[in-house]
């Protein structure tokens, strides 16, 4: 299933890097960038969850709460949030159930090599937790700017 904008968001109920259940129905009456990215620790990733992080009071300031996730488990989201100061929880897909739910769980192709992983995509869900804004081609290093627009 293509999500598409104007689709209720689907549910989540997974962990958090501190093995906190997190629910996208705690967040109803919020808007949510919900973004998810390939791999902890990564160059790409790095840059834009610290974008995120040196932009979070401008989105907060809009209403927003930001989710980010992967495939990481909990362990390795700790030392990443701890490494780049992030402020907002990441979610441990490790049973990769969000990720399908939201398709960006793709065949992806690198070096002729072809292999399961995250298509790095953002979603805008806002206070009723109907999908606004679908960003698949996602700026790393002013992802913040493509969400205000």
């Amino acid at each position: 299933m293509k999500l598409k904008i104007g689709d209720k968001a689907p549910s989540i109920s997974s962990k958090d890097q501190n093995g906190n259940l997190i629910q996208l129905s705690d967040f109803l009456g919020k808007k949510v960038i919900l973004y998810f990215y390939p791999k902890d620790n990564t160059p790409g990733c790095t840059e834009q969850s610290c974008n995120l992080r040196d932009n979070e009071m401008a989105l907060k300031a809009k209403g927003y709460q930001i989710l980010g996730v992967s495939v990481d488990d909990e362990k390795s989201h700790v030392k990443f949030i701890e490494k780049f100061s992030l402020p907002f929880p990441l979610i441990a897909d490790t049973d990769k159930v969000v990720v399908q739910d939201y398709g960006v769980w793709v065949e992806k192709s690198m070096y002729g090599k072809t292999y399961m992983g995250i298509a790095r995509t953002t979603f805008v869900i806002d206070e009723s937790g109907i999908i606004t804004n679908i960003i698949s081609k996602v700026n790393t290093k002013e992802h913040a700017l493509q969400i205000l627009e």
